[in-house]
């Protein structure tokens, strides 16, 4: 079964993808359903929301906890990813391999994904089934159980997904060169699966330790959407999960501060398995989190504006009127607990250059700084991103991984219920004031990908 353990690693190309469905970043987080949903905190600290809609008898149940690969102990990097691994192994109940049967044979489906501030944990299945998932899932948050016969074997599969992903990707190779030299020392800096080196030496120990510190109910947010109220969910919640005993205090995050790049810089990478060129640019942003509120939705507007589509400033310039491009993006990555990022991605047309592709996107930029933006621009730009929020509503899961995700990077309730209210509230002022922060004044990582022996 196909799991999102690593969506971070992905291509651009992939991640543009998962955004346009609304699963990850940016317009992920503008969902919103009709009602708002209703939250209550177990005894034991576990927090608790509940999203209703009833339009099916199906329910998706995801428990969130509030780790993730930037949260690991130094030298012990990947550890959180690997963990999210081990905890498909058994219990005394549920024989090691045997939770995914279950949830399959009961006619569900189940995921699990980390972030670097988050790691969850998902089924969807019918909502006469769901006393079964949160017993099942109750069950492994404290009753684990992991020898070296589950963990090293599991490590060697984490590896070989390191080689498939990233080693194998020149794409992958040059985004977390790109990282690295935005984020400087920050953990968003490093790859969420972790260092080949460091995850080679990870054993039962760790594993075993960073389960008992993080995968408590004071550090994990449960999520039910689907076919059931508040006053339904809230007794079987309190029987599976508010039944387990804290055994570890609330984890209090204690990160670096981002120290953004002082100067620009470049990574040029060769590859022999790289056929075309491409081009990208990372800029610093800030994350929904460390935004201002009114000025959080601004940046999602401005990706839109620049280049969200075929009708964008770049795509009009670069692919319609200059044809020095074949395609180009513009994205904003706001899920966050820290700083976030803004970025732009181009692939010149055959035979092009990267550096009139380049100049041709500084000079879109520079435009926009220099004009603004239009009524028309703005006001389509609004529309799709709402729009795309809407539709999402229409996805069980998309409405439970928007909440979970928003929670997880400092957003609140309200925040992520009102998002398109926000977007539609911003004006022409407030994207070119968010322009301004993002492209004035600061230094960007640029990348390039090209054929040729490796680098």
């Amino acid at each position: 079964m196909l799991r999102l353990r690593y969506l971070a690693a992905l291509p651009f190309v992939a991640l543009v993808l998962i955004v346009a469905l609304g699963l990850v970043f940016g317009r992920g987080n503008t969902l919103a359903t009709g009602a708002a949903p209703i939250s209550f905190a177990l005894e034991n600290g576990m927090n608790v929301l509940v999203i209703p809609d009833h339009r099916a008898p199906v329910v998706t149940h995801m428990v969130w906890y509030e780790v993730g690969a930037a949260d690991e102990t130094p030298g012990k990097t990947g550890l959180a990813h690997f963990f999210e691994h081990l905890m498909f192994k058994g219990t005394e109940k549920i024989a090691p391999g045997q939770f995914s049967r279950i949830v399959a044979r009961n006619g569900g489906q189940d995921n699990a994904f980390t972030h670097y501030d988050f790691t969850a944990y998902f089924q969807v299945i019918a909502k006469d089934r769901l006393p079964l998932v949160m017993e099942m899932e109750a069950d492994r948050m404290i009753n684990l159980e992991l020898t070296d016969a589950e963990v090293l074997p599991e490590r060697d599969v984490v590896l070989e997904e390191l080689r498939m992903r990233i080693e194998n990707s020149p794409s992958a190779l040059l985004q977390s060169e790109m990282n690295a030299a935005l984020y400087g020392g920050h953990p968003y800096g490093r790859d969420i699966i972790g260092h080949k080196s460091e995850i080679s030496q990870l054993g039962t120990e760790d594993a075993l330790d960073f389960y008992r510190r993080f995968y408590t109910p004071n550090n994990a947010t449960l999520i039910v959407a689907g076919d059931i109220t508040a006053d339904e969910l809230k007794p079987l919640a309190e029987r599976y999960y508010g039944s387990i005993a804290r055994r570890a205090p609330n984890f209090v995050r204690e990160r670096p501060s981002v120290e953004w790049p002082g100067e620009d810089k470049r990574i040029v990478r060769r590859d022999p398995r790289v056929n075309e060129a491409t081009w990208m640019r990372y800029y610093p942003a800030p994350s929904y989190a460390s935004a201002r509120e009114e000025e959080a939705p601004v940046f999602d507007v401005l990706a839109e504006i620049l280049g969200g589509g075929t009708t964008s400033r770049l795509y009009r310039a670069l692919v319609v009127e200059q044809g020095v491009a074949a395609g180009v993006q513009s994205w904003y990555e706001g899920s966050r607990l820290d700083e976030g990022k803004f970025g732009i991605y181009a692939l010149p047309r055959a035979g092009g250059a990267l550096d009139a592709l380049e100049k041709a996107v500084e000079q879109e930029v520079a435009r926009l700084l220099e004009t603004g933006v239009t009524d028309e621009e703005l006001e389509r730009a609004k529309t799709v991103i709402v729009a795309s929020a809407v539709y999402a509503r229409d996805s069980q899961r998309s409405m439970a991984y928007a909440y979970g995700e928003g929670l997880m990077t400092g957003l609140g309730v309200e925040d992520i219920h009102e998002w398109p209210e926000r977007v539609a509230a911003v004006t022409k002022d407030d994207v070119l004031a968010a322009a301004k922060k993002i492209f004035e004044g600061t230094h960007f990582v640029t990348g390039e990908l090209l054929p040729g022996e490796d680098s």
